[in-house]
């Protein structure tokens, strides 16, 4: 029985999260610029987004492989990898 409801709990979640991937995040394109910041120390790179009046950068998430760049911008609506500036 506790089998059969920890198997559903993780279900829900799992579910949740393919909907949630699934949803787009939007941002303003008339402020925000999405950019790659990367470390000249030791090449982390961190997707995100610097605004374009401030040079603020959000942080949204960390890049360890190609498959986290497609992620970000499955996310974001990014449609071309050149759309993303890399900023050190």
């Amino acid at each position: 029985m506790k089998l059969k409801s920890l198997n559903a709990i993780l279900k829900k979640n799992s579910d949740n999260s393919k909907q949630a991937l699934l949803k787009a995040e939007t941002y303003d394109r008339e402020t925000l610029s999405p950019v790659i910041k990367c470390s000249i120390c030791n090449g982390e790179q961190v997707a995100g987004f610097k605004n374009m009046k401030t040079g603020g950068f959000e942080e949204v998430m960390l890049i360890c492989n190609s498959k986290d760049l497609e992620k970000f911008m499955n996310m974001y609506g990014i449609n071309r990898a050149d759309e993303i500036k890399k900023v050190y």
